[in-house]
């Protein structure tokens, strides 16, 4: 039977629409990335998500109204330089040979030159990247002795270092096309870099000024300072920074990447003058205050530019609130930055490590949305990988797990990645899968508590969100269950079974590390 005329001629426009709508899709503009990464912003410091806060917060007030807010988001860590490391490479920190706190003053980078970034990912498909704020994972400073990884916490603060000269192995070669900022805003050389380069040569020596702020960095008293530097000039020239990065990559067809890693409300405690006594309780409070106003300067500076539609806008933050930083008078003013959590910065309680995670995406990402299921801070590079359209490299990111379908409304609310892992700030561990959690912790303090076998607790976090009963005498059977997957999941070097993968060093999780920095695997 022969086949109508009409027919052939649909068939044929169909099979030359074809290849059009794919192009079509294909040719779509990723969209621009802006990480906003605050430092030591405890979970319950959001006024939209906590409304008894007493801290006003109208920028992320803003960005919980118009984007999706995960209520069960952690950082890999519970301290500052673990989750840095963990966010750019999807990687748990305490896979490598740092078990304990984070890098010291002059020590080498955390991130193997070879090991892949978000930020070197994006590059190769097309991104500029670029890092403006705090990076905190270590260089190799020039000077007669090569950085070291040291037992002692910041044991090389007293030797002699070349400022004059390039820094080796910082965020341009771990990723980023630009890099600017302070490093470590409590750690010397107090004064800016950008890229590999001082910018301002720390010539002067730096005094301790009270009028400065407070939590100030005594114990580097005389260490080299840029003349004429202050700790709260530091916050206002990353926002500029940051505001002038966007404005100019907006104009550019080019998709950009910006990790915004604020210094604030870390130590030194020091909020801008236009800042100062703001709150009415503390300058800690001020300096949340101030931080809210960043977020909201770089957002306003995405909207201005026209890129809004086209830019996903992440908040988080890289631990739980600080507990020598002001701690007593806010919860003396009815504030209380870990929400209903048990725990700080450094602990491995929930008020450790669970951070706010809030995703704005005009047009993609519903507006005032919540999302429930368990996110790590690990989960990014997975979730941009997805977002982009790529397959993560073969043996990189090990323990990610994407969250783009949350973020876009493809999954259930209740989709969760295995488990979570979370690291303390002296290397204790917890596990938590569904509602229980395995809590593996030190005896005594770290000193006392090396190379003797850890306790072991358990929570059931549905009925008791604070941690406040300890039920492993009930629950052998979890116990065990638990402590087997922990332990299969930190031999096979991943999460997420990625073949070959490997820890770095020798991971134990049932006795204290005995050294900081553990032996590498030979």
């Amino acid at each position: 039977m022969r086949t109508p005329r009409l027919v052939l001629v649909a068939a044929a426009l169909l099979v030359l629409a074809a290849p059009r709508v794919h192009a079509a899709a294909t040719a779509v503009r990723p969209p621009n990335i802006v990480l906003i990464l605050a430092d030591d912003f405890g979970v319950g410091n959001v006024r939209a998500h906590y409304p008894a806060n007493k801290i006003a917060t109208p920028a992320l007030d803003r960005l919980v109204r118009e984007g999706m807010s995960f209520t069960d988001a952690h950082s890999a860590s519970a301290v500052c330089t673990p989750t840095r490391y963990a966010l750019l490479t999807g990687r748990y920190a305490w896979r490598t040979r740092l078990q304990e706190w984070v890098l010291a003053v002059y020590e080498p980078p955390l991130i193997a030159a070879e090991r892949p970034t978000v930020a070197s990912f994006l590059r190769a498909r097309g991104y500029a990247t670029a890092c403006i704020g705090k990076w905190h994972l270590g260089w190799e400073w020039p000077g007669p002795q090569p950085s070291r990884m040291t037992d002692v916490q910041n044991g090389q603060r007293t030797l002699t270092w070349d400022f004059s000269q390039p820094i080796r192995s910082g965020p341009t070669t771990r990723g980023f096309d630009y890099y600017f900022g302070p490093d470590v805003p409590n750690f010397p050389p107090f004064t800016f870099i950008e890229n590999d380069r001082i910018l301002i040569p720390p010539t002067s020596r730096y005094a301790v000024d009270a009028a400065q702020g407070v939590v100030l960095p005594r114990v580097f008293a005389e260490s080299p300072a840029a003349p004429g530097w202050r700790f709260d000039e530091i916050l206002p020239e990353l926002t500029r920074r940051g505001v002038a990065h966007i404005r100019e990559r907006a104009k550019e067809k080019k998709p950009f990447f910006l990790y915004f890693p604020l210094t604030s409300p870390h130590e030194p405690v020091s909020p801008s003058a236009a800042w100062r006594g703001k709150s009415g309780i503390a300058p800690v409070a001020d300096f949340i205050m101030e931080t809210d106003w960043v977020v909201g300067e770089l957002v306003r500076a995405i909207d201005e530019a026209g890129a809004g539609a086209d830019t996903l806008v992440i908040f988080s933050a890289d631990n739980g609130h600080s507990g020598y930083t002001g701690w007593n008078e806010l919860v003396a003013a009815g504030h209380h930055p870990s929400g209903p959590y048990r725990g700080r910065k450094g602990d491995v309680w929930e008020g450790g490590h669970r951070v706010p995670l809030i995703a704005r995406w005009p047009g993609r990402v519903a507006a005032g949305a919540t999302n429930t299921q368990p996110v790590c801070l690990t989960d990014f590079f997975a979730t941009v990988a997805e977002l982009t359209g790529t397959a993560l490299p073969a043996a990189a990111a090990e323990d990610s797990f994407s969250f783009a379908p949350a973020l876009l409304g493809r999954a259930p609310a209740t989709a969760s990645r295995p488990a979570l892992i979370n690291h303390s700030n002296p290397g204790e561990f917890s596990y938590r899968e569904g509602p229980w959690k395995l809590v593996l912790r030190n005896r005594d303090v770290l000193a006392k508590s090396r190379g003797q076998p850890r306790s072991t607790e358990l929570y059931h976090l549905e009925s008791d969100l604070a941690e406040t009963k300890d039920v492993a005498a009930q629950n052998p059977a979890v116990i065990q269950r638990l402590r087997a997957a922990l332990d299969a999941a930190v031999a096979r070097g991943s999460l997420r079974g990625v073949a070959g993968a490997a820890n770095d060093a020798l991971v134990r999780t049932d006795v204290t590390q005995v050294r900081r920095w553990a032996d590498p695997v030979r």
